[in-house]
């Protein structure tokens, strides 16, 4: 058997991120974690943003230590998709990004589709009309600060904001671009005409490369620390599209469910499908691996339990999350439910109350222990899943066979369960560090040590 070659996977989300080496021996992919921190956005002059600074302390503490273990061959990062960084002519990030959850984005969304029209912003990039996404942000930002736009250059999704600062790349890597609703997943580009028609900069649009390209070597303080030589190769830069390369034999007929802060719902096609049934369902065409698309809806998922958590905590009850779950299973199932991606539900806040108050205008039984939240959720959650389930089979007209869970929410027994009897299907749980399974397998198959996505799985 060989030396084991080391690769490092750097996966952030938007409650926590992790720093992961990849060590391949030329049949087996183990992955060990090195570094977990934090993460939140916080509300800094009236806008929610997330801090980079403290991020990118984060990351390049995690990769000293792995690269004081052993040589790196290559880093590659994902993040979340829809936030972005804006770059000044002096290649500096002029600001901390603003975060998806901000409440400037969720003010312009309706007028925005009002104005532009949603079937056209819908038929220009296949993405699922939302009021996270980034063309929501950057309008947002337009109008309220247009000296930024100004002194902008050039727009970096995410995980290529973090890429930059490894090696100076000011490329974006396609699966994140294809999250922004302003890229045409049908040819391939950005969409042009939709970001002319809504008066943004067509200069600030990176070139939009894929998966796999080498954007050259770490530079600066982290290559003086061991990784020198390292290559930065971007994975599928879009956490849920690392995710489900992890996925054995993920096709039309199996529904995936990428199950953290968002739960993102779908199946792997060879192609975009942007249909009148489609818009009207609401599913979204995003970037895969190799040119699939990841055809899903986006539900809000465990973020709606995270919150109630933190609010628990500031009421003074430190519960942690198998706690949590195990005081839902105590409750009678379907006896409150919500739709977890009502507008209400996205902005950080008091959640248990928001959820108790929808139940009261909806008039349905009102959760009032901390089981009952909880357990509101999860079988609200599972609901979605399974609305999710007979949109997508309906407009691909393939039928689905079974449920593939991957990431942290596959831990949670009880929402498996509720998945399973709420659609019927047989529920497999995969890999909870997903992401950067995947991330870290597409590096090797770049650098020549996978030959096909087969060999990954």
């Amino acid at each position: 058997m060989r030396e084991p070659i080391v690769v490092v996977a750097v996966d952030l989300g938007a409650e926590s991120g992790r720093v992961a080496a990849g060590r391949f021996d030329g049949t087996r992919l183990e992955l060990a974690i090195h570094h977990r921190f934090p993460n939140q956005s916080t509300l800094v002059g009236g806008w929610r943003r997330w801090d980079v600074d403290k991020l990118w302390r984060e990351i390049s503490l995690g990769l000293a230590t792995v690269a004081k273990a052993a040589p790196v061959l290559s880093v590659g990062v994902d993040t979340w998709g829809v936030d972005y960084g804006l770059y000044g002519y002096d290649g500096q990030l002029l600001e901390n990004p603003v975060a998806y959850r901000d409440e400037h984005r969720i003010a312009v969304f309706e007028r925005t589709l009002r104005q532009l029209g949603a079937g056209r912003v819908y038929g220009a990039t296949g993405i699922q009309l939302m009021e996270i996404n980034s063309l929501f942000g950057l309008i947002a930002e337009a109008e309220l600060r247009p000296d930024l736009l100004d002194r902008a250059e050039r727009m970096l999704m995410m995980p290529d904001v973090f890429h930059n600062l490894l090696s100076g790349s000011i490329v974006t890597e396609s699966s994140a671009a294809s999250t922004s609703g302003m890229y045409d997943m049908a040819q391939g580009q950005w969409a042009r005409a939709l970001i002319e028609s809504a008066a943004l900069p067509a200069r600030i649009f990176p070139e939009v490369v894929a998966a796999g390209t080498d954007v050259g070597p770490v530079i600066g303080d982290l290559a003086a620390s061991g990784l020198a030589g390292t290559r930065v190769v971007l994975p599928p830069a879009h956490d849920t599209a690392s995710a489900v390369l992890a996925i054995p034999d993920a096709t039309s007929d199996t529904l995936f469910i990428s199950s953290g802060t968002w739960s993102l719902v779908g199946v792997v096609l060879d192609a975009p499908l942007i249909t009148k049934a489609s818009q009207a369902a609401n599913l979204t065409n995003e970037g895969g691996y190799q040119n699939t698309v990841r055809f899903l809806r986006n539900v809000m998922g465990l973020w709606v339990v995270q919150e109630c958590r933190r609010q628990w905590q500031r009421d003074g009850y430190n519960v942690d999350y198998e706690d949590l779950v195990e005081l839902a299973r105590e409750e009678a199932p379907l006896r409150s439910l919500i739709n977890p991606n009502a507008t209400e539900f996205l902005a950080p806040g008091n959640m248990p109350e928001r959820i108790r108050g929808y139940c009261r205008r909806h008039q349905t039984a009102v959760p009032d222990t901390i089981g009952q939240v909880v357990r509101t959720v999860i079988d609200s959650l599972a609901l979605s899943y399974r609305l999710a389930e007979e949109d997508i089979a309906a407009v691909t007209r393939v039928p689905l066979r079974s449920v593939a869970v991957v990431g942290g929410g596959g831990e949670n027994a009880l929402l498996q369960q509720a998945t399973a009897d709420a659609t019927g299907l047989p529920v497999v749980c995969w890999a909870k560090e997903a992401a950067a399974l995947g991330n870290a397998a597409s590096q090797l198959r770049s650098l020549g040590e996978l030959g096909s996505v087969r060999e990954i799985w």
